[in-house]
């Protein structure tokens, strides 16, 4: 008798799951094709040639498959140059972002540092500045340091904004270290350097590349401050190139939207390489 009804106790329990899970899948199923509709819609225009557009409007159904859009982008240059800019500002900002946040991090977690709760807080606080009243301080600051118009600049400029919030995100990951294992490694004779390379690196791993991944896409896709830095066309981005396409490609939406595919490309292979260190990273401390 027990076992029939702890059996009807766990029938009558899936039953609101199955309802719940039901009505998720019919509420996200839409919400995620009105999402990715855009994307769609950039992927067709993209392969249809110019012709085919003015013929039959920039929403009607494609009659043609054509690369003219992505020769477009590539022979005239307006991608290559750019496309190299982006991969080292991305490449160095992304770097060096979380090696000084995990040297910050480490520190503040693991030393009785005076007001380290207070140097935490100013640090995050810098990202929560709207960026549109740093323009003209920063374009002056790197104007008097000589910078100005450099890749270096920008890449500065995007380690100094990022910092921040990297170090905070490592510096709860790294307080959730038990303590115990720092002691057992001081105990066999490990450094403070050994400490950070074969301990806390390995244990922060999921972390660094969660954070690896939303860094490369902030920089890979930001513009403002590579039109506050940046003076010369060669030296621009990606991002920034989007914009000259634009406007000299005016009407061909084609090329427009061949060169905005090429833009977006990156980021979503890096997402898709490490999308389960991702999940893991962002996941990592909530069962506790």
């Amino acid at each position: 008798m027990s076992t029939h009804t702890a059996t009807l106790h766990q029938v009558t329990d899936t039953r609101p799951r199955r309802r719940a899970s039901w009505v998720f899948h019919a509420v996200m199923a839409p919400v995620s094709l009105l999402w990715i509709a855009p994307l769609i819609f950039v992927v067709f225009v993209a392969f249809r040639s110019f012709s085919d557009i003015t013929a039959n409007g920039l929403g009607g159904l494609p009659h043609s498959f054509s690369l003219d859009g992505f020769i477009t982008v590539f022979t005239q240059g307006l991608a290559g140059n750019a496309l190299w800019n982006s991969v080292i500002v991305t490449v160095f900002a992304v770097l060096l972002s979380l090696l000084l946040s995990s040297w910050a991090a480490f520190a503040l977690s693991r030393y009785e540092i005076p007001l380290r709760r207070t140097i935490l807080l100013i640090m995050l606080a810098g990202n929560l500045l709207p960026a549109q009243i740093l323009l003209i301080p920063v374009a002056r600051i790197t104007e008097s340091l000589g910078i100005a118009d450099t890749l270096f600049a920008l890449i500065v400029v995007q380690v100094a904004f990022g910092i921040g919030f990297y170090t905070f995100v490592l510096y709860g990951f790294m307080r959730s270290i038990p303590a115990e294992i720092f002691e057992a490694a001081r105990v066999d004779g490990a450094g403070e350097l050994r400490v950070y390379l074969q301990l806390v690196l390995p244990l922060t791993r999921p972390s660094l590349a969660a954070l690896g991944a939303l860094a490369t896409t902030w920089v890979w896709n930001d513009l403002i401050w590579a039109l506050t830095v940046l003076r010369t066309e060669s030296k621009f981005p990606i991002t920034a190139e989007l914009l000259n396409i634009q406007g000299g490609f005016v009407s061909q939406w084609n090329v427009v939207a061949a060169g905005a595919m090429i833009a977006a490309l990156p980021t979503a292979i890096v997402f898709f390489i490490f999308q389960k260190q991702f999940v893991s990273g962002l996941t990592l401390g909530t069962g506790k």
